[in-house]
């Protein structure tokens, strides 16, 4: 059939559904010309259901085709095959599935390899032919960038700096002195690698303050991405260490000397003082904060705007002002929801005369 918009068409539903390796229900020359979110997509719209109230929100919308996770699509018998002009497309994860959907449309950037002409090159420097270094960027002396690596406008690099093979540095990116950026990292727009750790003490004569200098690097291992203006400090001495894998959110700060663990989730906004661990596959939500010299156990999660003061141990789930066990935060707070009650009942036993 004729897909019912003006716009080119991506996928045919059946063609999709068989690029995913998916079963379809519904009509397979249903055509998709764009992407978006249920509540807004067109009758020529792709979106997805990971639970039953999305699938009853696509029910009830006007959105052409969706990809609908198997549990979801099973455990629904009212489920008929989707009138004309309607696709579902079955697979086993329509998060994931719509990972590659996305995968497929997104553009790709061409970065023609070489040099700028306004770029700025330390004679000192060994810069792989196949490397694409843009306007403004700056790199030091005795910097080396890898096969494939992209240095963005503006990027700015310290001296004896390394970035491996195909790493991109967005707009902005600054990473200082002898810092290391492993193969296959993303750094966006405004990362600051290297900086100072921040580090004081009283001065002698009780009138100021010294600062502890930090003569270490930053190790960004393979595969890392790092949201926008993000920054990770430069160790006291030693290394501020960030596994592979690991991704971290916008706006999140590390201190100096902490070691991040491999393929940890580190959401906007968190904090970790000095001298951190991570284990591996840690989580950590939107606004976190942990006290420097803390070590978080593989696998432990840590729930939104907590404040860790306290070791986790692997695999447990913390949260709260100060982070307990997550069973221990819900029944304070179920508890704190029955005071009012508490004390009004006290009250009146202490004074029968009242109320």
């Amino acid at each position: 059939m004729s897909t019912p918009s003006d716009e080119p068409v991506l996928f045919r539903a059946g063609e999709l559904a068989r690029r995913l390796g998916a079963a379809l229900r519904g009509d397979p020359g249903l055509g998709i010309t764009r992407v978006d979110a249920i509540e807004s997509a067109g009758p020529a719209g792709l979106s997805f259901a990971r639970d039953a109230a999305r699938l009853a929100q696509w029910r009830d919308s006007s959105c052409g085709a969706a990809l609908v996770s198997q549990v979801v699509a099973d455990a629904d018998p009212r489920l008929p095959a989707p009138p004309p002009g309607r696709a579902l497309i079955v697979v086993a994860d329509a998060d994931l599935a719509m990972a590659s959907v996305l995968e497929w449309l997104a553009p790709r950037e061409q970065h023609a390899p070489g040099v700028h002409p306004r770029a700025v090159v330390d004679p000192g420097a060994t810069i792989d032919p196949s490397a694409s270094i843009g306007p403004g960027v700056v790199v030091g002396p005795q910097c080396e960038v890898g096969e494939h690596a992209v240095l963005c406008a503006s990027v700015t690099l310290g001296r004896g700096v390394r970035v491996g093979p195909r790493s991109v540095l967005h707009p902005g990116v600054v990473v200082q002195d002898r810092c290391v950026i492993g193969a296959g990292v993303t750094l966006h727009p405004g990362v600051v690698v290297g900086a100072d750790g921040f580090g004081y003490r009283p001065s002698p004569d009780g009138r100021g303050l010294l600062k502890v200098p930090h003569i270490g690097r930053v190790v960004i291992e393979d595969g890392v991405e790092i949201g926008a203006n993000a920054t990770i400090d430069r160790a006291k001495f030693g290394d501020t260490l960030i596994g592979a894998g690991t991704k971290i959110d916008n706006l999140v700060q590390i201190g100096h000397n902490c070691r991040v663990g491999r393929s940890c989730i580190i959401c906007g906004c968190a904090a970790l003082a000095g001298s951190v661990t991570l284990g591996d596959g840690v989580v950590i939500a939107g606004g976190v904060g942990i006290a420097d010299n803390r070590t978080i156990g593989a696998g432990a999660r840590i729930g939104a705007r907590s404040g860790v003061m306290d070791d986790i141990p692997a695999g447990e789930s913390w949260v709260g002002y100060p982070a307990r066990p997550a069973r221990h935060t819900m029944r304070l707070v179920a508890a704190l929801e029955q005071l009012p009650d508490l004390l009004s009942r006290f009250k009146r036993m202490k004074d029968p005369g009242q109320g």
